[in-house]
């Protein structure tokens, strides 16, 4: 692996990098409460699940695909792939909230503005995905 040194046209600027790292903590935070509640198999995850057309035996299942997906979005080696599973994770909440009719800007599109949150602090704190996907002024 190459050392990106700070002259680098791949180096990632303190502030950058540290909007990145807060935005990704945020989404990391978010998801590994959700998770929590799975795996603990709390009556609000079955209730909820109900109402949103899954039985109540999906909570746990749901919970371990997650985890695994939030810990590959929070190594840097495997953030990409996490945040590429993670945003299929996110696509099939929103299509569940499409299904049943959900209101749109609370929760059909929450999924839509987690996802851009996980993109936005993993662009913010990697150069290499700067560099693949590049912002034009």
């Amino acid at each position: 692996m190459t050392d990106i040194s700070a002259t680098s046209p791949l180096a990632t600027p303190k502030a950058m990098k540290w909007t990145g790292f807060v935005l990704s903590g945020l989404v990391i935070a978010f998801m590994a409460m959700d998770v929590t509640m799975k795996l603990m198999q709390l009556p609000i995850v079955a209730e909820t699940g109900q109402q949103l057309g899954w039985g109540p035996e999906t909570g746990l299942p749901l919970g371990i695909t997650l985890l695994i997906c939030t810990v590959l979005y929070a190594v840097p080696q495997t953030s990409v792939l996490g945040a590429v599973l993670l945003t299929g994770y996110l696509g099939g909440a929103v299509a569940t909230h499409v299904r049943i009719g959900s209101p749109l800007f609370s929760h059909v599109l929450f999924g839509v503005y987690l996802g851009v949150i996980l993109w936005a602090g993993l662009w913010c704190r990697d150069a290499r995905l700067r560099a693949l996907l590049p912002l034009k002024r």
